[in-house]
């Protein structure tokens, strides 16, 4: 599969990576900066999501997605991502990836605007799940700024190469591959998110982000999903 990721702020809150072992699939366990983990939020457009490099969906290809993750590493070293939710505006999509995944993709009502200034560009996201058995909503806006160097944190943060899903009792790793991460700075105007209480971390939201960045996107292709268990050849 290969997709386009654009106007993606990344908001992340440090914890004890004690915090987040209920979290990790079998054989997995929460990475580490600086005996740190985090806990992202992070909503973007979805652009052109299909099939190969050239068999692009109609329609259900472009979507809003905002999705709560932790990091993981695995038992060879592979780090990647654990999604807690990923939230989206396309019923499709949340059927297919559910079923074929089993990623826990959630149905929402989502919106995406930009407001231009002189000073700098604000964006504005907003959810409101329709998913049975959860109420939870988000409202972010973030002020732009310029570009700036990827620091090593964001490095952490933002080069994933893979992610770690549980299906059927047994861990999957699915690999991907992107170009770097453009990142420019960013600045939180407004956060008002349910989001991470619907995933049991309602308490992040108490304080600001530890650290806050702002992507135009990269383009980004899927390959194989393979037993975690396996090693790296």
């Amino acid at each position: 599969m290969a997709q386009d990721w654009r106007d993606l702020t990344f908001l992340h809150w440090a914890v004890p990576p004690g915090r987040l072992d209920r979290y990790m699939p079998p054989g997995v366990r929460p990475d580490t900066f600086e005996g740190r983990s985090y806990v992202g939020l992070v909503p973007f457009r979805m652009v052109d999501a299909g099939f190969g490099a050239r068999h692009r969906v109609p329609w259900a290809g472009t979507f809003l997605e905002t999705n709560v993750r932790v990091y993981s590493v695995d038992r060879h070293g592979r780090r990647g991502v654990v999604f807690l939710s990923l939230d989206c505006n396309r019923s499709i999509v949340v059927v297919g990836a559910r079923t074929t995944l089993a990623v826990p993709y959630r149905w929402a009502r989502m919106t995406h605007a930009v407001e231009h200034a002189a000073a700098a560009d604000e964006h504005i996201y907003t959810a409101r799940l329709r998913w049975p058995g959860v109420r939870a909503s988000s409202r972010i806006r973030v002020r732009v700024g310029d570009a700036q160097p990827r620091t090593p944190l964001m490095d952490f943060l933002s080069a994933r190469w893979g992610a770690h899903t549980s299906r059927w009792g047994r861990t999957i790793y699915v690999p991907n591959i992107h170009e770097p991460w453009p990142i420019r700075a960013a600045e939180v105007i407004e956060l008002d998110d349910g989001l991470l209480g619907s995933v049991g971390l309602g308490e992040l939201t108490q304080r600001p982000p530890d650290d806050v960045a702002f992507s135009d996107g990269v383009h980004a292709q899927f390959g194989v999903p393979t037993s975690a268990n396996r090693p790296r050849r």
